[in-house]
């Protein structure tokens, strides 16, 4: 079992969108919750949004209503959809278990330019 490998990350201008992709081997999402976080340069991690294995979903506040997490259990993939994007929201994004957010891989790096 490994850590999760993450990617689309890129650089973007505020108010345009991005689609984060997270997979891995060894286990499935489906029976965990998993969560995106998140590291500006400087700053401790973040939790930003976060799916149950009963499908419950939750988001911080700070992006509510512009991200969207979402899983296919068939390829194992955990997504997040990441719209209106602002500067603020740079930063390196990772996926792990709600269990253990620092068992994390390399992340993908978003940066979003005013």
């Amino acid at each position: 079992q490994g850590p999760a490998v993450e990617s689309g990350g890129g650089s973007v201008q505020a108010g345009e969108s991005l689609r984060l992709s997270c997979t891995a081997s060894g286990y499935a999402f489906s029976t965990h919750c998993m969560g995106w976080y998140r590291q500006a340069p400087g700053k401790e991690l973040e939790g930003v949004a976060s799916i149950g294995s009963d499908v419950a979903i939750s988001y911080s506040q700070s992006v509510k209503g512009r991200f969207t997490i979402s899983s296919d259990n068939a390829k194992n993939t955990l997504y997040l959809q990441m719209n209106n994007l602002k500067p603020e929201d740079t930063g390196t994004y990772y996926c792990a278990t709600c269990a253990a957010p620092n068992y994390r891989g390399q992340g993908t790096q978003v940066t979003v330019s005013s």
